[in-house]
């Protein structure tokens, strides 16, 4: 099914409250995993009084815990019941699973699903090696698209004014030497995605991971996930291994691509 645009914040029907208590939700990140009252109305701009307000709210109603002693709050375990119905009822992810673990089983690499997210890839299935690269990148884990291979079939779906569009509101870091940071150089290597089919990166978000990609799409061509091939670069051979994981993701996502719109 198709997402429709997101609507508007200028709409009468939107409830700043609701606004205001995913605020509060969202202040906590991997740096920030205990705060105080005060702290989460500086990181939310909200004033003390209102903050109170929602920490209060969110804690009754269990998504918020708060320590007896030093008065901070974290997020709570509750939290994981929408990250859970998200994936249990997603037809993409439950489709995409076993083909996921076929392709582990004969590269004996990690692989995974993602989906676009304005301008992030958002991990919503992973699939581990034996031996894994970096055990930070976990389902729910964002990455910028620019500079991920997943993030750069995707992106390579879309038109040239929705590419504008979204590099020109992503903050495009040299996250490593290697990283192609630049908006022309970027759409340049959309142009040779499109004409392969597929996306390869080397060193440009994480030093040593080489990811090869490929998007799957609906029976309109629009793309609703990647899958992808991560490898490390002590196990990583270009001459046996560049153009077989090409193959590999390109047939892998053209067969769930193909299944979602007999489906359809």
């Amino acid at each position: 099914m198709a997402a429709a645009p997101a609507p508007s914040t200028e709409s009468t029907l939107y409830v700043q409250s609701v606004e205001k208590a995913m605020k509060v939700l969202t202040a906590f990140d991997g740096s920030k995993r205990h705060l105080s009252l005060s702290e989460i109305a500086a990181a939310t701009g909200l004033d003390i009084s209102a903050a109170q307000r929602f920490t209060f709210t969110l804690s009754a109603l269990g998504y918020l815990l708060k320590d007896a002693q030093s008065k901070k709050y974290e997020l709570s375990p509750k939290l994981l019941d929408f990250t859970y119905h998200y994936l249990v009822s997603n037809e993409l992810v439950s489709r995409a699973a076993p083909y996921l673990q076929q392709l582990a089983a004969e590269t004996e690499e990690a692989t995974n699903l993602t989906v676009r997210l304005d301008t992030d890839i958002v991990f919503v299935l992973r699939i581990v090696s034996r031996s894994v690269f970096n055990a930070n990148v976990i389902v729910g884990s964002r990455l910028p698209a620019y500079c991920t291979a997943p993030g750069l079939a995707l992106l390579a779906t879309l038109d040239d004014a929705e590419v504008d569009d979204i590099l020109a509101r992503t903050n495009l870091v040299q996250f490593t030497p290697a990283t192609v940071a630049q908006p022309r150089k970027i759409k340049e290597r959309l142009a040779r995605i499109r004409k392969q089919g597929y996306a390869h990166t080397e060193d440009e978000f994480f030093m040593g991971d080489i990811s090869t990609a490929a998007a799957v799409v609906n029976q309109d061509g629009r793309a609703i996930g990647a899958i992808n091939i991560a490898v490390p670069r002590v196990r990583w051979n270009a001459e046996r291994d560049e153009r077989r994981f090409a193959d590999l993701v390109i047939q892998t996502a053209g067969a769930l691509s193909a299944r979602r719109r007999q489906e359809s």
